[in-house]
């Protein structure tokens, strides 16, 4: 691959080409069954609502519009997951390209993010934190736009309010970039007063909390439970002295070794990394709000609480790393000198995906391993055995019954755990091990 700013955009897109073309083929080949994250959001899908008990809706919404266009095939949610990671690839490319006016620039902070474990490994598993990728780099970018502009466009507002809606309601813990951001306005507009208050940016604010409104009356009909569910997978409730130590040192090594192709590959980039930051470099400012005031702000939750920070929560939040430190070292990097990164991308993108085949394959007691769709054919030809009606409800957990909504052809809705009140309600029913099927 010969990177030149002639062949730039082709290099770009045979690149993103080439990451869904492998990460949707390889999981259909060597998965059985859809991994765990995916079929609880298509449990969820089947009985939509503005929320569930562990998330918000926009999870389950996108596998449940791809179910009603493809029905039960498995590589399709795989790639519905690779459409989310190119997209937000998209746009790391397009706002790298604001910033530095450079193609090839732009196209090494997106390759540089390829090394990162949450943008290749992960990616087949289509859950909440894959979903916000692609409103997170949008979020980023339309703010750029407003940050950078002379003139505040509506059109630009109205879209970060939109995408962060969409984002917060994909997962909560998007708050950390939205906060991120308003405190590098605030701080520009009131202490620095480096620009005039504009009364559009309530446009942004209006369009969020509109959006949210059908969510928020869910959750207070519903107890809060989303939030609930959030606060105890952190172990707050238990947290100890220990803990406000403990956790933030394990979630920093945990991020450092996440992080080590990436640094592998700016090592490749350039032999000796020397840069000044310059607080007064507007675009290096709009940087490290949205890239290290989000872990910041994470970390201080984890120190000030004692809560554990999960290490699949920091997904979105490397993004835009590539474009970050490609700013901070762009005047070492020689264009002409570009071959031993190749070859370090190359190896990385190549190894992330064989390393995945041979999980999957020499692995056999995984939730990937798991006979839904036998199961399921099971399920059926038990239930025609005693009944002439059409299974349209399963009852049990997410996962046991979440599998037979997928793969039963028709569809039944998930209900939720086995509850007397709930079996009383149907006019057959049958049960097995804490799942039930039945018919209305």
């Amino acid at each position: 691959m010969t990177i030149n700013n002639k062949n730039i955009n082709n290099v770009f897109y045979i690149f993103v080409t080439a990451h869904l073309i492998f990460w949707t083929l390889i999981p259909s080949l060597t998965n059985h069954n859809l991994p765990l994250d995916t079929i609880e959001a298509l449990a969820w899908g089947s009985n939509l609502d503005w929320g569930f008990n562990k998330h918000p809706p926009m999870s389950a919404f996108f596998p449940e519009v791809f179910y009603q266009i493809f029905r039960s095939q498995d590589w399709v949610y795989y790639l519905l997951s690779q459409i989310f990671v190119i997209i937000s690839f998209y746009y790391v490319f397009k706002f790298s390209n604001e910033i530095f006016n450079n193609k090839i620039l732009s196209l090494i902070s997106v390759l540089l993010i390829e090394g990162i474990y949450f943008y290749n490994f992960t990616t087949p598993e289509f859950n909440v934190n894959v979903c916000q990728l692609p409103f997170w780099s949008l979020t980023v970018y339309y703010s750029w736009k407003i940050y950078s502009s002379k003139e505040i466009k509506f059109l630009d507002c109205f879209l970060v309010g939109l995408f962060a809606a969409f984002g917060f309601l994909s997962k909560y813990l998007f708050i950390y970039l939205l906060v991120s951001i308003d405190l590098l306005f605030i701080y520009l507009i009131f202490f620095k007063k480096d620009r005039k208050f504009d009364f559009k940016y309530l446009i942004t604010i209006e369009v969020f909390l509109i959006v949210l409104v059908p969510h928020f009356i869910w959750l207070y009909n519903n107890d809060f439970i989303t939030i609930t569910y959030g606060l105890a997978r952190t172990g707050l409730e238990q947290s100890i002295l220990l803990d406000h130590i403990k956790y933030p040192l394990i979630f920093l090594l945990k991020q450092i070794g996440i992080l080590i192709p990436f640094f592998i590959l700016i090592w490749l980039l350039v032999k000796k990394i020397n840069f000044k930051i310059n607080f007064k470099d507007k675009n290096l400012l709009f940087l490290i709000a949205i890239n290290i005031l989000p872990i910041i702000l994470i970390l201080l939750t984890s120190l000030i609480t004692g809560s554990k920070i999960r290490t699949m929560w920091m997904t979105p939040f490397y993004l835009f790393f590539g474009s970050l430190f490609v700013y901070l070292i762009q005047g070492q990097i020689n264009i002409k000198k570009l071959k031993a990164f190749v070859i370090g991308f190359f190896f990385f993108f190549f190894l992330s995906p064989v390393l995945y085949a041979y999980v999957s394959i020499s692995k056999d007691d995984k939730r990937t391993d798991y006979p839904g769709k036998e199961i399921a054919i099971k399920t059926q030809y038990a239930w025609d055995q005693q009944f002439d009606s059409e299974i349209n409800v399963v009852l049990g957990d997410e996962w046991n019954a979440g599998n037979l909504s997928y793969h039963l052809k028709s569809r039944p809705v998930w209900e939720g755990i086995v509850e007397r009140e709930k079996l009383d309600q149907l006019k057959d029913y049958m049960c097995l091990d804490n799942i039930c099927v039945g018919s209305r």
